[in-house]
């Protein structure tokens, strides 16, 4: 059967499931009738509210791990910001979108670091209500997507985007009226820190846990990268760290130990926290889990 058959036999099969929990695998399963993908899961953010998986082909991410990424990490991903803070839709390369030292951050090593991905491409759509999918599609094999590939799932983009929009028609109010959870968190991802820093300092620290390298860094605050270092000295010593993973430990655990966050720096109520465990301890006991 060719693949123009195998892709026509998916979209027959897709369209009838517009509205219901089929869709999304079926969706899946259709661009895979185009083209091999080894991963794929499909991340919705609606307007208001924590991502949520709609569908994900292997199960590949520990329990644990999945958690932290619904909870908080997920502030922390390219296609996220590049959605969420840069308004961008449409078919990207991870690398398109992703800071030069993102590789080294300890986001990369959590969870691309031991999946065996070797590229990643996806769809950022639009949605109601200011909310937005992320269609991740990841080869783990030996191959990653040829130019070819590439361009025929850029292709495709217009009718991914139109089939998700008849999928997603605006619903009910949310429960919470005027309440986005993904909203505060944003806001204590860029307060973080801010009752220890200085400002200069928060920036440094923001930036780190996005995935800059310190040349970028240097680049975009238009300093030195020995003043970027001096900055990231400081900034460690005050949050009583050393490392960049305890950085990255140290963001997430104030985010996930903190119940009812509202404003501010999420470490003030985080350092009232009765036996807190370190940042260190933290990050031993994801990567154990």
């Amino acid at each position: 059967m060719s693949d123009i058959a195998v892709y026509s036999q998916c979209l027959a099969k897709l369209i009838p499931s517009l509205g219901s929990t089929d869709f999304p695998g079926l969706l899946i399963a259709t661009i895979r009738g185009l083209v091999p993908v080894d991963e794929a899961n499909f991340i919705v953010y609606e307007s208001a509210r924590l991502p949520r998986f709609e569908f994900s082909d292997p199960d590949g991410w520990s329990q644990p791990n999945q958690n932290i990424f619904l909870k908080s990490a997920f502030l922390l991903d390219p296609y996220y910001i590049a959605a969420a803070r840069d308004k961008k839709s449409g078919f990207f390369r991870l690398r398109d979108l992703a800071p030069s030292g993102f590789r080294r951050s300890e986001y990369y090593r959590v969870y691309y670091g031991n999946s065996g991905l070797r590229d990643e491409c996806g769809y950022l759509i639009p949605i109601q209500d200011a909310g937005f999918i992320n269609i991740s599609l990841g080869r783990t094999s030996t191959k990653i997507f040829s130019k070819p590939q590439l361009l025929l799932l850029h292709e495709i983009e217009p009718l991914i985007t139109t089939l998700c929009g008849m999928h997603w028609k605006p619903k009910q109010q949310s429960d919470e009226p005027g309440t986005s959870l993904r909203g505060q968190l944003e806001n204590a991802l860029g307060c973080f820190g801010d009752s220890v820093l200085t400002n200069r300092e928060c920036q440094v620290m923001n930036m780190i846990l996005l995935g800059h390298s310190t040349k970028q860094l240097a680049e975009v605050l238009e300093i030195s990268p020995e003043t970027v270092k001096l900055h990231r000295k400081h900034a460690y010593a005050k949050l009583d760290i050393s490392t960049q993973s305890e950085l990255f430990y140290l963001f997430i655990d104030s985010l996930m130990s903190v119940d009812g966050y509202d404003s501010g720096d999420p470490l003030i109520a985080y350092s009232r926290t009765p036996n807190k465990p370190t940042a260190a301890a933290v990050g031993v006991q994801v990567r154990r889990e």
